[in-house]
């Protein structure tokens, strides 16, 4: 068999492992060692799988992912999303379906704490869907505000997403979380920009609340300084030079824990099952970094990536037709897959195209992760939607279909300004010391 043959045969293995739910990581390694074994015969295959799990892990620089998710799942605990959403309500909410603004706006900031899609999403649906549904909010609005807002915790750092893709391409870390904020902050916008359409359009949706007096304003915004501090901290000591990342990553962990004890929302069952999440969900992250590292023997193996590259040339197509085609080939594959598995799949034999065509790998890397988040919110297999149905009682997916259409929409405007304008995501880490 031609290394070609394998490499296109274990791709397709991969795709249907995933697709019949096998843990991408178990799925990469699978096929990896599998397609290994067939072209370097089983013993040259023992000796890559005794080293692969050590090289894929022991690199000084993975310090930064069990510490910024420990970051977030204190913050989570320590009741920062009641403080962001009831700030962002009380300057927001009187506007009509200001809720919806304030649920983007809360959703931004405390993703920029967590750092999951998902953990925002369903951390924003349990505080925000109940308030909504009180002031009388069309499900279809409030739901999708939720599930789109949360989609900004995959870009505004600490991303998981960001990280891995730094791991996996070997690009600094505390560039690419530079290069999400000013991203972030354009999709948290059109996102606004979406509710404040939308409601225009169908006032129905969501009806403005009584004016806040600026006295409770400020009493709310006091509560929230601790979200503020904490990522003026972590961002602005990366950006300084203050900080390596993984130094951001340990002050961002203690600064978290900290403040879950000063809000008396750290006791020894917080404490403990803290600690379980952030070590099962580094455990994760760690088994898929090992499972890609053997994937990624694989395709070293069969030659596949420079294959594609020598072909794409041959086209004769721009590199702009091509950027083209790979952001058409992610959009569909956001719609049948989850953003890592996404990611983790296509990211071997497409960064040497990229790199090879010239653009910058830490804009793209930008692009790819909010192409990921556009995924989380496409059926059939938007991961935020589904989670959304699973956590708030009597919401029909046809409900949540027809609220997202305006979010997509705005994320496709911020592809557009992405692509068109590559300074949105360079103008800060080309300022950093």
């Amino acid at each position: 068999m031609s290394p070609t043959i394998a490499g296109l045969l274990g791709f397709g293995a991969l795709v249907v492992l995933i697709i019949i739910r096998v843990p991408v990581a178990i799925a990469m390694g699978i096929v990896g060692a599998c397609g290994l074994g067939v072209l370097n015969g089983w013993e040259s295959l023992a000796f890559i799988l005794g080293r692969a799990a050590f090289d894929a892990v022991s690199p000084a620089s993975l310090s930064v992912v069990p510490l910024f998710v420990m970051m977030g799942v204190f913050a989570a605990h320590g009741g920062l999303s009641r403080s962001l959403y009831a700030a962002s309500t009380a300057f927001l909410g009187h506007w009509r379906g200001g809720l919806a603004v304030a649920t983007v706006g809360a959703s931004a900031m405390f993703g920029a704490i967590c750092g999951s899609s998902l953990a925002t999403a369903a951390t924003m649906g349990r505080v925000a869907m109940p308030e909504m549904r009180r002031q009388g909010y069309a499900d279809s609005l409030s739901a999708a505000s939720i599930a789109a807002g949360g989609t900004l915790g995959v870009l505004i750092p600490p991303s998981i997403l960001l990280m891995l893709y730094g791991l996996l391409t070997e690009q600094s870390i505390g560039q690419l979380f530079a290069a999400g904020v000013l991203p972030g902050v354009l999709g948290m916008g059109l996102y606004m920009l979406a509710v404040v359409f939308t409601t225009a359009r169908h006032p129905e949706l969501g009806m403005a609340m009584e004016r806040t007096p600026w006295i409770a304003r400020l009493r709310v915004l006091v509560d929230v300084w601790q979200v503020i501090l904490l990522f003026l901290v972590v961002l602005g000591g990366m950006y300084l030079g203050y900080f390596r990342p993984s130094e951001a990553a340990a002050v961002g962990a203690a600064g978290a824990l900290f403040m879950a004890t000063i809000n008396r929302k750290l006791n020894w069952k917080t404490l403990r099952s803290g600690l379980l999440e952030t070590t099962t969900t580094t455990a994760m992250i760690f088994m898929i970094l090992i499972g890609a590292a053997v994937f990624n023997y694989f395709i070293d193996a069969t030659g596949i990536a420079d294959m594609i590259v020598k072909q794409v040339a041959g086209f004769g197509l721009n590199r702009f037709s091509i950027l083209f085609l790979l952001i058409v080939m992610y959009l569909v594959l956001g719609c049948l897959m989850d953003s890592m598995s996404m990611i983790l799949l296509t990211i071997a034999p497409v960064f040497p195209l990229i790199t090879s065509l010239g653009f910058d790998p830490i804009w793209f890397g930008v692009l790819l992760v909010t192409l990921a988040e556009i995924g989380m919110i496409t059926p059939p297999v938007g991961m935020n939607l589904f989670v959304l149905q699973a956590i708030v009682p009597n919401l029909k997916m046809q409900t949540l279909m027809r609220g997202i259409i305006p979010f997509v929409f705005a994320d496709i405007v911020r592809l557009g300004l992405l692509v068109a304008l590559p300074a949105i995501s360079l103008w800060l880490p080309s300022h950093m010391k």
